[in-house]
């Protein structure tokens, strides 16, 4: 792991540092000590693309935000729901700014953090924020074989960019379509409650281990 200093400024912050490994990784680091100063909030983001329905599993954005809500720091993740490579982040980053100035992560309970969406648009177009849970994410992943100058066989996941339940209203799919930020509570706790009594029901608590 590599800590190096970038000429990135920032307003009220005397120095910035990159990183060789992942983001929750970095994030430990902080933790850790390298950051002496008294740890706030983390954000994290803002990252390209969308983090919303099942996304949140593959995602090293909101993997920084569980690190550090696993330290016992509120933490958001921000991501704006635009995959090109020539993405404007202005609108996005006034959301970011507005919401951190807005304190609402002093409200988060323990091992909760904010995963918020922000759709590609003109910041006077984004009509507002909605609070609304997980969609259901529909992937289109395909793949796609090559073949290396050594005439070796390599891959990569293509396809095209995931769609979901854009109709079902009070999901993080409804609201970006619509045009609204989308604001999630993620708890780290990712136990189907639901289920459990359910399966005290299957007696697998009184079965023995590797018996028939």
């Amino acid at each position: 792991l590599r800590i190096d200093p970038v000429p990135f400024a920032v307003k009220g912050v005397a120095a910035t540092y990159a990183t060789s490994d992942s983001p929750s990784d970095s994030v430990a680091v902080a933790m850790l000590g390298f950051v002496e100063e008294p740890i706030d909030l983390v954000v994290s983001g803002i990252n390209r693309g969308a983090n919303m329905g099942q996304d949140l599993t593959y995602s090293g954005t909101v993997s920084a935000a569980f690190e550090a809500v696993i330290w016992g720091k509120p933490a958001i993740a921000f991501s704006l729901v635009d995959y090109s490579e020539h993405a404007d982040y202005s609108a996005a980053a006034a959301i970011a700014r507005q919401l951190v100035q807005m304190e609402v992560y002093k409200k988060l309970p323990p091992l909760t953090l904010l995963n918020v969406n922000i759709p590609p648009l003109p910041l006077d177009e984004i009509k507002g924020y909605q609070v609304v849970r997980q969609g259901l994410r529909e992937y289109n992943d395909e793949l796609v074989t090559h073949t290396d100058p050594y005439g070796r066989p390599y891959y990569w996941i293509g396809g095209m960019p995931p769609t979901g339940d854009i109709e079902e209203q009070g999901t993080d799919l409804w609201a970006i379509h619509n045009g609204y930020v989308s604001i999630t509570p993620i708890h780290l706790d990712m136990t189907n409650h639901s289920l459990l009594r359910e399966m005290e029901s299957w007696t697998l608590n009184n079965s023995q281990p590797g018996g028939a």
